[in-house]
């Protein structure tokens, strides 16, 4: 057993910037996130143009879905806390992932529900848990945490800068058409999600005894028959989950329920578990509690990309961008990723080079400063009015532009956030308060759905151009609102920074 332990210790004393076992959790997340942002890229135009849905009810439909998908985080870190560990978890959820993406691939028109169902219940095990496992490679404390959430976040956008381009220009036709039957462009396009999914989970199944004890089963220490019990109830309650998921996404007025229903209960949840631990260690609970409520906010806002962007990219911009030829909906969905990809060292650095100089912005300023890029960026999609052409069409190097800056915010918030949620966190409830951190993010995901669809309907019969005018609107009002909630977080920092204590 010492050796065992000793082998922990070894992983978390590693020298250097990374521990080796990052890099395997890097790769296996980066095509984890292809396949997902490969999918996500594809709902709302393949919802509209294939399904033939109204765009407001799309909108419902694409925030309904993303809101599932990380409200699953919760419930799945809470089960990886409690009964399968988190690399079980990590690994039914792939297995659910790959069936959801084959069978949205067999035939995407009748089978897309079916599909995100799987897909819902298999992020809900894997996305929290392998985040979780990164923050285990680290001791309690250790300055290089951040850097090592930050490399995570690269892969995460590599993953996504991919799959999110990739997966909509073969869907639609603007890539490989000439070796892909135009009857299959979107088989295809579902197909490569699953393809790579298999290669995420085989990256983390061959690497994984790397981890030593990091991750496995909670319930050692009771008989295997009771174990393996627990376990095979938690597998089959899962799949149990599936059908309800699918008609509770199909049908939104059931998504609205489920959100009044799982935030509260969730909130009450970490109150009842405050129980156990020190004011000093409840404080910190608070603080991660309300950098959650900010991140709705942020996230409400962001996932435009997916919604009301998505539709404006695919309707009101050209396919130009700096001279080259490319597909509005794919660089909507992909130039995020490459920028965060491009600037997330640089702004490494200059959060070292500011700290050496004690002027480095705490966590909560960073924050603010993260909804005030928002709310730049935002401003600039609104300018896009003015590149247009009478048909409502405007200029993609305008609309990139917006997402550059935005960039700047998300870096400032999410990687972050992530590991503020490790650092507030009591070893215990690590992977609850992960899956908390994804839970807000799916309050937010149902907010960007219902903001997108209330831009959407207020567009609907309208010609292009004035559609165009009513969208840009909307995204104008959005600015403002970011614009103001940074604000108001930068001047309350102090009193959130006292609430977390030594964490910085």
């Amino acid at each position: 057993m010492t050796n065992t332990i000793q082998s922990t210790e070894e992983i978390q004393n590693f020298k250097g910037k990374y521990p080796r076992q990052l890099w395997y959790l890097f790769f296996s997340e980066m095509w984890e996130r292809f396949s997902f942002y490969g999918m996500r890229g594809m709902l709302i135009y393949f919802m509209v143009t294939e399904l033939m849905l109204d765009e407001t009810v799309a909108n419902l439909q694409y925030g309904a879905i993303q809101a599932f998908v990380y409200a699953f985080t919760f419930v799945g870190g809470l089960f990886a806390d409690k009964i399968l560990g988190f690399r079980r978890s990590l690994f039914w959820g792939g297995i659910l992932m790959i069936i959801g993406s084959m069978v949205m691939a067999a035939d995407p028109h009748k089978f897309l529900f079916a599909g995100i169902g799987f897909i819902i219940i298999g992020t809900g095990f894997f996305k929290p848990n392998i985040s979780t496992i990164v923050g285990n490679l680290y001791k309690e404390g250790d300055q290089r945490i951040d850097a090592g959430f930050s490399l995570f976040y690269a892969g995460v956008n590599l993953g996504a800068l991919l799959g999110g381009y990739l997966c909509v220009a073969i869907g639609k036709g603007e890539l490989f058409a000439s070796i892909i039957p135009e009857a299959l462009h979107w088989n295809v396009a579902f197909g490569l999600a699953a393809v790579v999914m298999i290669i995420s989970l085989l990256t983390f199944t061959q690497t994984q005894k790397s981890l030593g004890i990091i991750g496995i089963s909670p319930l050692l220490d009771i008989p295997k028959k009771k174990r393996n019990l627990m376990e095979y109830a938690t597998y089959l309650g899962s799949l149990l989950a599936i059908p309800l998921v699918i008609m509770m996404v199909s049908k939104t007025e059931y998504t609205d329920v489920f959100m009044y229903c799982i935030g509260p209960a969730t909130l009450l949840y970490i109150v009842y578990e405050m129980r156990n631990y020190s004011w000093a260690e409840n404080k910190k609970l608070i603080a991660a509690i309300i950098f959650m409520f900010l991140s709705i906010f942020f996230w409400a806002f962001f996932e435009q990309s997916g919604g009301s962007l998505s539709l404006f990219a695919a309707f009101h911009l050209d396919n130009n961008l700096i001279g080259l030829h490319l597909d509005p909906n794919g660089v909507n969905n992909s130039a995020n990723s490459l920028f965060v990809i491009t600037f997330a060292s640089v702004l490494g650095m200059l959060w070292l080079w500011m700290n050496k100089k004690k002027i480095e912005p705490n966590t909560v300023v960073k924050f603010g400063l993260a909804f005030l890029f928002l709310g730049i960026g935002f401003y600039i999609f609104y300018y896009t009015r003015f590149f247009s052409n009478p048909e409502g069409v405007s200029s993609l190097n305008v609309f990139t532009t917006g997402w550059l800056v935005i960039t700047f915010g998300e870096l400032c918030l999410s990687p972050i956030g992530m590991s503020t949620m490790t650092k507030l966190s009591p070893k215990k409830l690590q992977a609850v308060v992960m899956g908390m951190w994804f839970l807000a993010s799916a309050y937010g995901q149902y907010f960007a759905g219902l903001f997108g669809a209330g831009i959407a309907s207020a567009s609907q019969d309208m010609q292009a151009y004035d559609k165009m005018l009513t969208y840009t609107e909307g995204f104008k009002q959005l600015g403002l609102y970011s614009l103001i909630i940074g604000g108001v977080v930068v001047i309350v920092s102090p009193f959130i920074r006292k609430l977390m204590g030594a964490v910085k």
